[in-house]
């Protein structure tokens, strides 16, 4: 079974996701230059979203190279010696990951995507043997049975959807559950940019001028967001645990609604939320990106604004792939406008997102 989620959501004036020259993200589709936020931005602000780990109930997994202070933390909690927890902490993260920088010898050599379980595993671990941790050889039994533990199973509804990737030990890799799309607007966009200056609040009358001058590129589009989900590989990543994957499901498509990336938000404050919700439930194994319903660029006209247009264009392609390719599957839409611009997907609208939200997962707990 496999949960897809299709999005039409318009941004005002931003910078969401920036490039390495500080300009937003733009992409070429369809012969024309197009606005893009990266399907890593999209998880990120979907992962820490309030909303995410509210809903599953359990803390979300943390990316970070600073794992060794995060155990040494646990250790002191646990009453511990700061020197010994210290060290301990840092062997038990080097053996585990390979190493650790040598510039910051409590920063390991690679990030590593880890559960709030897993911390407390590595702590307790430590703790139980703790005075027979002498010498290295010492660790790699406790990283072996740390290993055993978590190979193909984590608790973070976030690591189990996103998967994590350890190059030197595929045992500690896990495959994602959750593919996400890069958004590309359904239309044409041009940067513009922004020259802003600051005024010296103490500027003396014989100084004039601007206390700072610079600029800054933004634009404002319309975006197609995409993501599947492979329900059997969640729930495998979960280790089974079939409440917890339906809880990661229905906290994904309340996460997707709410999360926008926090890029530049301080200047744009550009927190608008999605115009259509789609979401499909199939059997059969052919998910459908629907991104090409816009490789001819979108435009506005007299009767439809550009989203009302992207909004069409959606349901028209939907509908010719449903000619063409059918299947098996349950469909549930909701959107801004009332559902008044669809046709294909009429018979599919749903009045609000919770609606939307429980229709969805009412098909799948009963799966």
């Amino acid at each position: 079974m496999f949960i897809e989620m299709h999005i039409i959501q318009n941004f005002a004036p931003s910078n969401l996701n920036r490039d390495d020259t500080n300009n937003p993200k733009d992409c070429e589709f369809g012969g024309v230059r197009r606005a893009r936020i990266s399907s890593q931005c999209i998880k990120r602000a979907v992962r820490l979203a309030p909303i995410f780990s509210k809903t599953t109930e359990v803390p979300s997994g943390e990316r970070t190279r600073w794992l060794s202070a995060e155990i040494k933390k646990k250790l002191i909690e646990r009453g511990k010696p700061e020197q010994d927890a210290n060290s301990k902490a840092i062997t038990f993260v080097s053996k585990l990951l390979g190493g650790m920088d040598t510039d910051k010898p409590e920063r390991s050599k690679v990030l590593f995507y880890i559960s709030e379980e897993e911390k407390n595993q590595i702590a307790e671990s430590l703790i139980k043997n703790w005075d027979t941790l002498n010498k290295e050889g010492d660790y790699d039994k406790l990283v072996n049975e740390y290993k055993k533990i978590f190979e193909n199973r984590n608790s973070a509804p976030d690591i189990a959807l996103f998967g994590r990737m350890l190059a030197d030990d595929p045992k500690l890799s896990m495959d994602a559950a959750c593919q996400v799309a890069h958004a590309i607007s359904t239309h044409r966009v041009n940067m513009d940019v922004d020259f802003f200056t600051a005024v010296d609040d103490l500027l003396t009358e014989e100084d004039r001028g601007a206390g700072m001058m610079g600029v800054t590129g933004f634009n404002s589009a319309c975006f197609y967001r995409y993501a599947t989900i492979d329900w059997e590989q969640l729930l495998s990543n979960l280790g089974g645990n079939r409440e917890l994957a339906l809880k990661t499901i229905k906290g994904f498509l309340l996460a997707s609604v709410q999360a926008v990336p926090t890029g530049k938000q301080n200047s744009f404050a550009a927190q608008n939320p999605p115009s259509l919700l789609m979401a499909v439930v199939r059997k059969d194994g052919m998910c459908w990106s629907l991104a090409n319903a816009f490789e001819k660029a979108v435009h506005e006209d007299n009767n439809h604004s550009l989203v009302e247009n992207s909004i069409i264009a959606l349901d028209r392609y939907w509908g010719d792939l449903e000619r063409v390719y059918g299947g098996e599957k349950k469909v549930f839409v909701t959107s801004l406008d009332g559902g008044k611009n669809l046709e294909s997907l009429s018979k599919d609208f749903v009045e609000n997102v919770n609606n939307w939200v429980n229709s969805v997962m009412d098909v799948i707990s009963k799966e």
